[in-house]
């Protein structure tokens, strides 16, 4: 089962490693790991998703809320969330195919951010299934550079 943790952190030096750490001291490995500034400058958000079992993944959790720089810990499998990713990928798109191309993303609201003869670079944003979606219809035309990265979430307000 995927898991995503929300973990807001202290903004230190070596905190991402002690958090890392964790997970890997427990045999999980990170499917995605994204870090940003809050509103706050002295803190951090986490963003991590991981594949494991409920039961282990809560000791998991239990021990990152005893880290002394983690302020907060949220398992976003017990409320509301929303949740985005971003991915940038380089595609073929001659002049017989650039229109279809052009249309796909027009369908997906997604950006072409560069033109060059014979490639397109393009920008979109959205869910998981989204992205996967628009990723596979893209794979027909020759996808020659990839970058995503990783789900970021946000709990929904009461």
């Amino acid at each position: 089962m995927r898991h995503t943790i929300s973990i807001l952190v202290e903004n230190k030096f070596g905190v991402l490693t002690r958090v890392a750490g964790m997970f890997s001291g427990r045999g999980f490995n990170i499917d995605t790991l994204n870090v940003g500034p809050t509103l706050d400058a002295s803190a951090s958000r986490m963003t991590i998703v991981v594949r494991g079992d409920d039961k282990v993944l809560e000791q998991v959790t239990k021990q990152l809320e005893k880290l002394v720089d983690v302020i907060d810990v949220q398992d976003f499998r017990d409320e509301e969330y929303v949740d985005r990713e971003l991915v940038l990928l380089r595609v073929n798109a001659t002049s017989k195919t650039r229109a279809e191309v052009m249309q796909i993303c027009d369908i997906f609201r997604a950006k072409i951010i560069d033109v060059q003869p014979e490639k397109l670079a393009i920008e979109v944003t959205g869910a998981e299934t989204k992205i996967n979606k628009f990723l596979s219809l893209m794979e027909g035309f020759g996808v020659s550079d990839l970058t995503r990265t990783g789900k970021i979430a946000l709990a929904r307000s009461n």
